[in-house]
C-alpha cells in the first residue's frame, strides 16, 4: 500500500489498514503476540503526532530523532540528538547516502508496520510503500504429524545430557542456535525466495519446491505425502501460522527429517540429491525406523514416547547424507521465465561441497560429520529413562559447525520479529570464527627489497575438504595486503574491506556488469585477489538472479587437497584465469607480488584473509528489488558489524638497499 493511500493521520490509518488487513492469517498472529508492549525500531505517538526512532546511524554516528507526520504522506525531522545510550544492533535504522531508510518495525499502538522514507529536501521525508510488518510468529516445537514429529517431543530426552567431562552435549539446545534449525526463519533465504518469485513469477511452483524442500523439509514432504500442492512461502504459505504445515516448516532442517532419511536407493547417488531423498512411509507410527549412529539401543522407550523405533545404519555418519542437499543443481531460465535446462546433467551447480569433497584427499580420512559435528567421549545419550547408564564414545554433537557468522549473529539480534526462541547464539558464533580461523593457512616467502622493488610471493594454504568458499554462491574470500614503511604508512595496500562489506578497486563492487579476474601477479593496488565464484546466464551475461544462472564465469575457489582441476567433474570445474595458473592447484595457491617505487630500506607486510557470506555486488543486486522481505534483510544487513570475519593473518619485515 502506497503513502499516497493514506488517511488524515497515522493513527486512522491504523484502523483502516486494520478493517482492511484483518483477513491476512499473520495480521491476527500479530495481534496474539503482542498484548504487551513490542519491540520496535520506530514508535508512532498519536496524541504527539510524533515518530521517534530511537537508534539512527549517520556516516558512523548514532543518534536519536524526532519526526513530525504531515498527512497525507509525509514527515518532517523537527528534531536530533547524540545518541549515547548502548546501541542494540536490531535497533539500527542506517541512513543511505541518498537520505532516505527503511523502517521494518514501526510501532503503532502495538501494531507493527513497515515502510520506505525519501528525503525531498528541507528536512522532508516521503513515505512510500506502508504496509502491515514482516513478522515471523514463534511456532511450536511440541508436535506431531503422520510422518513427523518436531524437536520439542526429541528435546524430551535428548537434553540435559553431558559427556565423560562434564561438559553439557544436549542434542536439541546445539541444533537450535545453528543454521540448520533456522533454515526457513533466515531472512536472507525468504528475502531471496522473494526476489526470485518477484523476477520469475512464471516459475513460481518451482521456485517453492525447489527453496522449500531443503530449507523447510518436513513440510515440503508431509504436504507430498498428503498428496497436497506444493505449499507457498509468503501471504498464506509456510510461514503462515494458519498453514497446515507451518510448525513443520518452522521446525527447520530437524531430528526427524535427517533421521528418517532412507539409506534405500536413491541414497548415495545423483538421483538422490538435490533434495530428493526418500522418507518412507509404514502402516502405523510406531513401526517408523528412525536411524541413529549406535548398536545395541533400547527400543522401547522412543517407541512409547516419540513412535519411533531406533535402529541403527551407518548411513547416518556418511557424507552421503550431507549431499542430499548439499549438492544442488537447479534449473536455469531465460529472461521470460522459459526452463531451458533439459535434466539434472544440464542443470545449474548451485552448490556442490560433497562433490568437492568426494574429489578430494578428504574422502579417504574424513566424512563431513567428522569436520562440522564436534565429538565428545563418555556419553550418555539420552536423559530418560533414568537408569540409561551406556555411555557412547565418538558421539556427533549437533552443533554444525559453519561459517556463517552474519546469518547467526541477525539471528540472534532479531529474535523477536524472526520468531526465534534460543536467546544465547553467543557458542554458534564463537565455533564460526575457530572454524574460518582454521580454514586456511597463510605463509609469505622470498621476499626481496632490491632497486626500489619490494617482491614476495604469498602462499594460501585450504584447511577445508571442499573448495574455500564452498556452497551458495554468494560467498566470498578477499586477499587483504598492506605494506607500511617504518613510519607505520601504509604505502600499499590491495583489498582493503570497507565496513559496508565492498572492497576498494574490486570491479564487482562498482559496477554490476563486471568483475574481477583471477591474478597471478599482482602489481597495482587496483588489482585485488578475491576467490569467489560469479554465475553468468545462457547468453553469458552476469546474473545475480539463481533461476537465470547456467553456469560460472568464474570460480576460483581454493581448492581442497587432492583436487586435480583437469580431470574432475564439469560442475565443479575451475573457471576463469585459475584454470591455466599453474600455482592454483589442489590444497593451495600461490600470488606472486611485485610493488615498485619503494624508496624505503625497509617495509612491513601484512598479509590477511577475509570471508564474507554474502558479497558487496551479490547483495546490492538482492537489494534493487522493492519487497518487504529485502527492505528488511537490508536492514539488518547493513546495521551489522559482522558482514566480514577475519580468517587470519600473517605479518613479516622485509630490509634491503635504499
Amino acid at each position: 500500500m502506497d503513502g499516497n493511500y493514506l488517511s488524515e493521520s497515522l493513527y486512522n490509518l491504523q484502523l483502516i489498514l486494520k478493517a482492511q488487513m484483518i483477513k491476512y492469517s499473520f495480521l491476527l498472529a500479530i495481534l496474539n503476540i503482542f498484548i504487551n508492549p513490542c519491540w520496535a525500531d520506530a514508535t508512532f505517538y498519536p496524541e504527539k503526532n510524533q515518530l521517534n526512532i530511537p537508534y539512527i546511524r549517520f556516516q558512523e554516528q548514532f543518534y536519536q530523532a524526532n519526526l513530525s507526520y504531515q498527512p497525507p504522506d509525509k514527515l518532517k525531522l523537527e528534531e536530533v540528538m547524540n545518541q549515547a545510550g548502548e546501541v542494540s544492533p536490531a535497533g539500527i535504522v542506517p541512513i543511505y547516502s541518498d537520505l532516505s531508510f527503511h523502517l521494518s518495525q514501526i510501532n503503532l499502538s502495538n501494531q507493527l508496520y513497515t515502510a520506505d522514507m525519501s528525503y525531498l529536501g528541507d528536512n522532508i521525508f516521503q513515505i512510500h510503500n506502508l504496509s502491515e510488518s514482516v513478522v515471523n510468529p514463534v511456532s511450536r516445537t511440541i508436535f506431531r504429524s503422520e510422518h513427523f514429529s518436531g524437536s520439542g517431543i526429541c528435546a524430551q530426552c535428548h537434553e540435559d545430557i553431558k559427556d565423560g567431562q562434564g561438559k553439557d552435549v544436549s542434542i536439541v539446545s546445539a541444533w537450535s542456535t545453528t543454521m540448520m534449525a533456522n533454515a526457513t526463519r533466515d531472512p536472507f533465504w525468504q528475502a531471496k525466495v522473494r526476489s526470485e518469485l518477484n523476477r520469475t513469477p512464471s516459475q513460481k511452483e518451482t521456485i517453492r519446491n525447489t527453496c522449500t524442500r531443503c530449507h523447510a523439509p518436513m513440510a515440503n514432504e508431509e504436504a507430498r505425502k498428503q498428496n497436497d500442492h506444493v505449499q507457498g512461502v509468503f501471504d498464506s504459505g509456510i510461514l503462515s501460522r494458519q498453514n497446515p504445515y507451518h510448525d513443520l516448516a518452522m521446525n527447520g532442517v530437524s531430528c526427524t527429517l535427517c533421521h528418517q532419511i532412507s539409506p534405500n536407493e536413491p541414497f548415495g547417488t545423483e538421483a538422490g540429491f538435490s533434495g530428493n531423498f526418500v522418507i518412507d512411509s509404514f502402516p502405523t507410527s510406531t513401526e517408523r525406523l528412525i536411524y541413529g549412529p549406535f548398536k545395541n539401543v533400547l527400543t522401547r522407550p522412543m517407541q512409547n514416547f516419540a513412535n519411533f523405533t531406533p535402529v541403527y545404519s551407518a548411513h547416518i555418519k556418511s557424507s552421503e547424507l550431507c549431499a542430499s542437499c548439499h549438492d544442488l543443481t537447479t534449473p536455469y531460465t531465460d529472461e521470460e521465465g522459459n526452463i531451458l535446462s533439459t535434466g539434472p546433467e544440464d542443470e545449474f551447480p548451485e552448490q556442490m561441497p560433497y562433490s568437492e569433497w568426494l574429489n578430494s584427499d578428504y574422502a579417504e580420512t574424513h566424512s563431513c560429520q567428522q569436520c562440522h559435528m564436534q565429538r565428545a567421549s563418555g556419553v550418555t545419550i539420552a536423559s530418560q529413562p533414568p537408569g540409561l547408564k551406556t555411555q557412547r564414545d565418538d558421539f556427533a554433537q549437533h552443533s554444525f559447525l559453519g561459517a556463517n557468522r552474519l546469518m547467526l549473529s541477525i539471528l540472534q539480534d532479531y529474535r523477536e520479529p524472526l520468531g526465534v526462541t534460543p536467546t544465547d547464539f553467543s557458542s554458534s558464533i564463537l565455533n564460526a570464527e575457530k572454524l574460518l580461523k582454521g580454514a586456511a593457512k597463510l605463509e609469505i616467502s622470498d621476499a626481496t627489497l632490491e632497486n626500489k622493488s619490494l617482491n614476495f610471493s604469498l602462499n594460501i594454504d585450504n584447511q577445508a575438504g571442499h573448495k574455500l568458499p564452498s556452497g551458495y554462491p554468494s560467498r566470498r574470500v578477499i586477499v587483504h595486503v598492506t605494506v607500511r614503511d617504518g613510519n607505520g604508512k601504509t604505502v600499499f595496500e590491495t583489498g582493503k574491506v570497507n565496513s559496508d562489506g565492498s572492497v576498494a578497486e574490486l570491479d564487482s563492487d562498482q559496477g554490476a556488469a563486471q568483475f574481477e579476474p583471477h591474478y597471478q601477479l599482482i602489481n597495482s593496488a587496483t588489482q585485488v585477489q578475491v576467490y569467489e565464484a560469479i554465475m553468468q546466464d545462457y547468453q553469458g551475461d552476469i546474473s545475480y538472479t539463481l533461476l537465470r544462472a547456467k553456469s560460472y564465469l568464474k570460480d576460483n575457489r581454493l581448492l581442497p587437497n587432492g583436487f586435480d582441476k583437469q580431470t574432475v567433474p564439469n560442475k565443479i570445474k575451475v573457471q576463469g584465469e585459475a584454470n591455466s595458473d599453474e600455482d592454483f592447484i589442489g590444497g593451495s595457491d600461490s600470488i606472486q607480488f611485485a610493488i615498485q617505487d619503494m624508496q624505503e630500506k625497509e617495509y612491513t607486510i601484512e598479509a590477511e584473509l577475509v570471508y564474507q557470506t554474502l558479497g558487496y555486488a551479490f547483495a546490492q543486486d538482492l537489494f534493487s528489488d522493492k519487497a518487504k522481505e529485502v527492505s528488511r534483510f537490508k536492514q539488518m544487513f547493513d546495521a551489522s558489524t559482522l558482514k566480514s570475519s577475519g580468517m587470519g593473518a600473517i605479518i613479516i619485515s622485509v630490509s634491503g638497499d635504499k
